[in-house]
């Protein structure tokens, strides 16, 4: 019987401003040097209001927010590129539905595989994912290489 082999060239790291994104950094990056590909570390502002809530009393400070936040998005990304130590890594920064941009960024890159962390506190008492991984797992049709970021108890 002959397997044909699928050869892992271009790794997809989605990133999150979590404390635990470096470590999902760490390991997209270990897997991807382990297969000598190269690496992509994305980040997707959301529309989501989360980002906001500290901006929202600064209102009458007319203050750029999405200028501000794509400025510190991409410092964000540039720091975990030099804490990986590779300059050919590419950083990519998008908006929107974070499941959607993962998985068109991914198809537009031709990654081989994603990587992103888990989100759960429960990792495996329930197996459910943080609602962005689970989003891209149900539509993917790419490996989803997810990092478990439960903090330790």
């Amino acid at each position: 019987m002959n397997m044909k082999t699928t050869v892992i060239k271009k790794v997809l790291i989605a990133l999150d401003y979590d404390e635990t994104s470096q470590k999902v950094a760490e390991q997209g990056f270990a897997l991807a040097k382990a297969m000598n590909a190269k690496v992509v570390l994305l980040h997707v502002i959301s529309e989501q209001p989360v980002y906001y809530s500290a901006y929202t009393y600064m209102s009458e400070l007319q203050v750029d927010v999405m200028g501000d936040l794509k400025t510190a998005t991409q410092k964000y990304l540039d720091k975990v590129k030099k804490h990986l130590g590779d300059e050919s890594i590419q950083t990519v920064l998008e908006y929107g539905e974070i499941a959607d941009i993962i998985l068109g960024t991914a198809k537009d890159l031709k990654a081989d595989i994603i990587v992103m962390g888990s989100h759960s506190r429960k990792w495996l008492e329930n197996i459910i994912l943080g609602s962005e991984a689970q989003d891209v797992l149900k539509k993917t049709t790419l490996p989803l290489y997810i990092v478990p970021t439960k903090k330790q108890d």
